[in-house]
């Protein structure tokens, strides 16, 4: 089989995952080009394939699930941490660990509430409709990974459109190649000044010690860039979709807006914006929940699937804001656990609040099977999302 990607329901999983679920929780996947892997979509397999180190990241050894691009040889450099193993994989993971702790992100929190502030006044006074992933979705992210990494804010045009044609699943390798080097001259070009000009930012902290080669902060700079602004942009807009689709959610939250932080998990496992992957291959022979994983076999991990399992997640098709969703895999399992965790959640809490007070009215401004989704990304979500109030 291939992997199911069709939705009857835009905020349910691909059909078929529920029943392999049951029924074969780990399956054989054949992926483009022939070869034969695995299919993972149970929350315990997921979670022990995802925290085993005998199962690799490196982009040189998996297989996409959705097309056969060769690998470009750039993803696997230096600093390039999401694509690396212990030891390589946790020296970088160290350097940036600092950077993300819980007391550092909650320092950012003044900043990112008046960002947020200002883009949500700006839309009051255009008056509706608003399209609330160009009002507030992209800018907020966008803002905070700018002054976060020393990113001229001006610059996010490029990285924005780039970002598309990246994690597009239609773009050509000869597009993918274009888009990857514009955005890594821009980066590039950003570390050789912060050498000469350094500012209070993270990529300036990166050089500064001088213990990291100039790649190596490119790389690294790359990653958070890329995912920093993408994956919290589109997790607040579907999550603000979820909710006006499911009015008395929102009318909970609206009434009970300490709920939010509770509401920031649910929506987190319940939407699982990674929907593709991720992807590990087999460094040896691996007996996974009675399986024979062989060595070099990829094993893909369904993040929707798992996080829908009810075995873990009692009623799990049920969106659920006062549920404890803890231990969901929205930011992944393991040693490759998303570094930045702790600022997409102070993101969306902040983001969410400002809504739910300011536009408790806030409703779709077209019917929702109007509403195009990103089924065509790797980061899952909606293109365009018209509101009214």
């Amino acid at each position: 089989m291939t992997l199911p990607l069709e939705r009857r329901c835009p905020l349910d999983p691909p059909e078929g995952l529920r029943q392999l679920r049951e029924d074969r929780p780990i399956t054989r996947l054949t992926y483009p080009g022939g070869h034969v892997g695995w299919l993972v979509t149970s929350y315990s397999a997921v979670r022990a394939m995802l925290a085993d180190n005998r199962f690799s990241a490196r982009k040189g050894l998996g297989r996409s699930p959705i097309h056969d691009m060769p690998s470009d040889p750039r993803m696997m450099e230096p600093g390039f941490f999401v694509t690396h193993d212990p030891p390589e994989h946790t020296r970088y993971r160290k350097v940036l660990t600092g950077e993300f702790t819980v007391r550092r992100m909650k320092d950012l929190v003044p900043r990112i509430t008046e960002h947020t502030e200002q883009f949500l006044d700006e839309m009051l006074r255009q008056g509706p409709p608003a399209d609330l992933v160009q009002s507030i979705g992209l800018p907020v992210p966008s803002m905070v990974i700018c002054e976060l990494l020393g990113v001229p804010y001006d610059s996010r045009a490029t990285f924005q459109s780039s970002a598309a044609v990246l994690l597009n699943l239609g773009t050509t390798p000869e597009q993918y190649m274009a888009a990857m080097s514009e955005l890594r001259e821009l980066i590039a070009d950003l570390v050789t000044r912060k050498r000469v000009e350094p500012g209070d930012d993270l990529i300036s902290r990166l050089v500064a010690p001088g213990d990291l080669t100039d790649l190596e902060v490119l790389n690294i700079s790359y990653l958070l860039l890329l995912a920093g602004h993408e994956t919290t942009a589109h997790m607040l807009t579907l999550g603000t979709y979820a909710l006006l689709t499911h009015p008395d959610q929102w009318a909970k939250l609206v009434e009970s807006p300490e709920l939010v932080d509770n509401a920031v998990e649910e929506l987190m496992r319940y939407l699982s914006i990674a929907h593709i992957g991720p992807v590990r291959t087999a460094l040896e022979d691996v007996v996974l929940e009675g399986h024979l994983i062989k060595a070099g076999e990829s094993v893909t991990a369904s993040v929707p699937a798992a996080n829908r399992d009810p075995l873990q997640f009692p009623d799990p098709d049920r969106l659920d804001v006062t549920r404890s969703a803890s231990g969901h895999v929205g930011f992944g399992h393991g040693v490759h656990q998303c570094i930045g965790q702790q600022l997409a959640r102070i993101e969306m809490r902040i983001v969410y609040t400002a809504l739910l007070r300011k536009f408790p009215g806030l409703r779709l401004a077209v019917p929702a099977e109007e509403i195009t989704m990103r089924d065509d990304m790797v980061i899952y979500g909606l293109h365009r999302l018209p509101v009214a109030w």
